[in-house]
């Protein structure tokens, strides 16, 4: 069995890769990590050189998603059995203001993607996000409930859903069978702290003393990077089906969820400054609220997350061993 994973430079893409290769704080069945170990060959692919610290127990290609010719010459060549895409333009100001750039990445390439998949016959694991909803519900979203996104990044990866689910419905015979995990802010240590999150944003600007402005009027479940990767590998061999919602436990204030990783890390909360949204003025309009029912990735998945201080503990271990 091949398994392949795009984006594995990225902060998921790494995790999922290390969650083949046995990481213990990738919770995986102890079943699904012998089967992995046994019968799973692994290709990491991603933009550029390899920047996965662990060389060993996989192969990696380098290819650019949004170029037609690599994208069909990486699968052809490997003919996976299941691909889990972690690969997208995701910085929500940046595609707002770069739209042609975001359109590229997350619209067009995984055209390319789903039609080189659908003649391999391949499962498709792909990852999408809480703001394909406009966060005026109020409470959590359930996969059933309707997308309404409110900026251009949202838009694409909508759009991106669709390409997925209209192409490929799930289960028709002969087709490439599919599984969309959306998520919401995920957080963790990448290899060679390359990438930044909410978690590493705050604690980072704090650690300097720097001001920050922290919005107090939207309200997120932080999802801890290898609590994803465990639901994108169980996915992966189970071949999983459908829509679903990947995120942390909880939903909490973004002002209250900077507070506590500074009181985690004993910094000066004194250099964040509350804003609302509209003085904040970000390029791309942001949902208010965007919980997630989880019910049925427990079920089907096995999906178990932990809290938010949790992983905290996690992200300051790996922090410390990184140093």
């Amino acid at each position: 069995m091949k398994i392949l994973v795009t984006g594995s430079n990225g902060l998921l893409g790494q995790k999922v890769i290390y969650g083949l290769l046995g990481d213990p704080l990738c919770l995986l069945p102890d079943d699904i990590r012998k089967k992995i170990k046994s019968e799973v060959q692994i290709i990491a692919a991603g933009k550029g050189e390899n920047r996965i610290h662990r060389k060993d127990g996989y192969i990696y290609e380098s290819f650019d998603m949004t170029v037609k010719a690599e994208v069909e010459k990486l699968f052809l060549k490997h003919k996976p059995d299941v691909v889990i895409n972690t690969a997208a333009m995701t910085n929500v100001d940046a595609c707002e203001t770069k739209r042609e750039e975001c359109w590229l990445a997350n619209v067009t390439a995984m055209q390319y993607m789903v039609d080189v998949l659908e003649k391999i016959g391949s499962h498709l694991i792909h990852i999408s996000t809480d703001f394909v909803f406009d966060g005026m519900k109020g409470s959590e979203y359930a996969e059933t409930d309707t997308p309404n996104p409110l900026h251009y990044y949202a838009l694409s990866k909508l759009e991106g859903e669709k390409i997925v689910m209209k192409s490929l419905p799930a289960g028709q015979a002969g087709k490439l069978k599919w599984a969309i995990l959306r998520t919401i802010i995920v957080y963790g240590v990448v290899d060679g702290n390359t990438r930044s999150n909410l978690v590493l944003w705050v604690k980072n600007n704090l650690d300097k003393k720097q001001k920050i402005n922290v919005i107090n009027d939207q309200f997120r479940a932080p999802t801890l990077s290898e609590d994803l990767a465990q639901a994108c590998i169980v996915a992966a061999m189970k071949r999983a089906e459908g829509i679903y919602h990947v995120s942390g436990e909880k939903t909490y204030n973004i002002l209250e969820l900077a507070n506590i990783i500074a009181d985690f890390w004993k910094l000066d909360k004194s250099y964040m400054t509350s804003v609302t949204s509209e003085q904040l003025n970000q390029p791309a309009k942001r949902p208010p609220y965007t919980g997630f029912v989880i019910d049925k990735a427990k079920r089907d998945l096995g999906y178990t997350p932990r809290s938010f201080m949790e992983g905290l503990k996690i992200v300051d271990d790996q922090i410390k061993r990184s140093v």
